[in-house]
């Protein structure tokens, strides 16, 4: 397996994604036309796990607020049939890399409560749990 930044938008990256994606979400999956302007974005990055097709999929997020540059991973998926091998933890700890050597500040995610292997993960890559409440709208 190993973890690489996507670059393009092909017809495997967006049947990668509309497999992952609903093992994720109740949302509907990305179009490809998504797909190319998260891709096309500059402070953004898919990465994505092969083994060698498409199993996973991280989006890492570089953001610039007053004190400094911050970090937000979203999206992590696994393909159910490849979970518990590492395939999080390697995309997870590239996501880090990338925001380290691009020098944020911090690097924050969320994970739904009932995603206990997930808490676990990010617990042993060195993530705490703030005392805090996320807020959010649907617009």
């Amino acid at each position: 397996m190993h973890i690489e930044h996507a670059a393009v938008v092909d017809d495997e990256l967006v049947a990668a994604c509309a497999r992952l994606f609903p093992q994720l979400s109740t949302l509907p999956p990305p179009a490809r036309e998504d797909l190319a302007v998260l891709v096309a974005s500059p402070g953004a990055f898919l990465l994505i796990a092969r083994d060698p097709h498409i199993i996973g999929t991280l989006t890492l997020t570089l953001y610039r607020v007053p004190t400094g540059l911050h970090a937000l991973i979203n999206a992590v998926v696994v393909d159910e049939a490849a979970r518990g091998r590492g395939v999080g933890e390697a995309l997870t700890r590239e996501a880090i890399r990338r925001a380290r050597d691009a020098g944020a500040a911090r690097v924050q995610l969320t994970s739904r409560n009932t995603r206990e292997a997930a808490h676990r993960l990010y617990r042993k890559l060195g993530f705490d749990q703030p005392a805090t409440t996320v807020f959010r709208m649907a617009l």
